[in-house]
């Protein structure tokens, strides 16, 4: 379709809402400039109707719905918590979110939560400043707050970091069934080098962990008798993982891992086990030497997916809802950027056969040449995305069906 429209006048979209579609001449990119809504082509759905929900959010990064139909997202960089109500985003941002440090790239304010079984419960993860023999630095900080009204009341730490973050870490949220927070502690980065946080027993960085909703530790978190790791700790081997998710069908928890370049990875997470960064890996350096001599070992997880060139994955889920019957047990994937290319991030779709394995992939939203960090199924079943830029968006896909 190439950006074009064809249709001039007033449609429906399937939430029942009039929506000014476009001239004739109008392009995708300058639909999203004025926040109306665009289609765009797709594979099994023949088309998306792409609409923006929320225009003018900087550099969002993760989102949480609530059952009262209000959307929360962090915007990274200003480390703000703000709200999408009834389709709009609100004026005035979430008060009493904790201080983060947010000086340089990557630094700020990262996922948010709602606790599964009261949803006033609001968990947030952010880089928090500390001095250090006098030098300031800062290290990934977990923080829980009640939502009263607009504003987050009885804020207090839950959980901090061992270590430094010195190459600034991404840490992502997830709630288990089971009402455990898994949370996410990247920065294991060999530019920087920190890569050897990842096997590194004494700090929480280039490790999954596995926390009770207080912060605490479970007990029967797979180190905690053994002590080879911090008793938080449920995985190790981690470069930097930003996208978390449980497959609805089989209950496997799964995991995106960014490589440098090439070798990003899907995995599914097992308690206790080791995931090989930097010691085997499909990457090569920024600069264009392999990671690592091995690819695989025997003490080491294979990814279920491999990226290459890398598509620097951020936020995952798996479809299980009814507006896209076709797209079932699809794996979506946020895209920052691919071939470390700016401008080419996109929305990630990967199909697998009855038996787990990978048939095929597809790039949704290409024309916007712009990150995708956060992605999320809805509870009204679309898919919603979110678009890191400077004057950022909260984007809804719907299927667009023959009459």
């Amino acid at each position: 379709m190439q950006g074009i429209f064809r249709v001039v006048g007033l449609a429906l979209c399937l939430n029942g809402s009039a929506v000014v579609l476009a001239q004739e001449s109008d392009s995708i990119q300058a639909l999203y400039a004025r926040g109306q809504p665009f289609l765009v082509d797709s594979f099994e759905v023949d088309q998306l109707r792409v609409v923006p929900v929320a225009t003018g959010l900087a550099n969002p990064f993760s989102m949480a719905f609530r059952d009262n139909g209000d959307i929360l997202i962090t915007e990274r960089y200003t480390a703000q918590l703000r709200v999408v109500r009834d389709g709009r985003l609100l004026d005035d941002a979430v008060d009493g979110v904790p201080e983060a440090y947010s000086e340089i790239f990557r630094a700020g304010l990262m996922a948010v939560a709602v606790h599964p079984q009261d949803d006033n419960l609001v968990y947030l993860t952010y880089h928090k400043p500390i001095e250090v023999d006098g030098e300031a630095l800062q290290t990934v900080t977990l923080a829980r707050g009640r939502l009263v009204e607009d504003r987050l009341e009885g804020v207090r730490e839950i959980f901090v970091a061992e270590g430094l973050d010195t190459a600034i870490a991404a840490a992502q949220l997830l709630f288990t069934p089971d009402n455990k927070l898994m949370m996410s502690v990247g920065g294991s980065y060999m530019y920087a080098g920190t890569e050897a946080y990842a096997q590194d027993p004494e700090v929480h960085y280039g490790k999954l962990l596995r926390l009770n909703d207080d912060g605490s530790v479970p007990q029967d978190n797979p180190f905690v008798a053994s002590g080879e790791y911090l008793p938080e700790v449920y995985s190790v081997g981690h470069r930097n993982i930003i996208g978390l998710s449980i497959h609805p069908d089989t209950g496997e928890l799964w995991a995106t891992e960014n490589g440098p370049q090439g070798g990003d990875e899907a995995n599914i997470i097992r308690a206790g086990r080791n995931y090989g960064w930097p010691l085997v890996s499909y990457s090569r350096q920024y600069r264009g030497a392999w990671v690592s001599d091995a690819q695989q070992g025997a003490s080491y997880e294979q990814p279920e997916v491999i990226w290459w060139p890398s598509i620097a994955p951020a936020s995952m889920i798996f479809y299980s809802g009814d507006k896209f019957p076709e797209w079932q047990g699809n794996m979506f994937v946020g895209s920052m950027m691919e071939g470390r290319i700016p401008g080419t991030g996109h929305l990630e779709r990967v199909v697998f056969n009855r038996q787990g394995e990978e048939v095929r992939r597809e790039g949704l939203l290409r024309e916007l040449k712009s990150r995708i960090t956060g992605v999320q199924q809805g509870p009204d079943g679309y898919l919603y995305v979110l678009v890191d830029e400077e004057d950022g968006a909260l984007l809804r896909l719907e299927p667009v069906r023959s009459p």
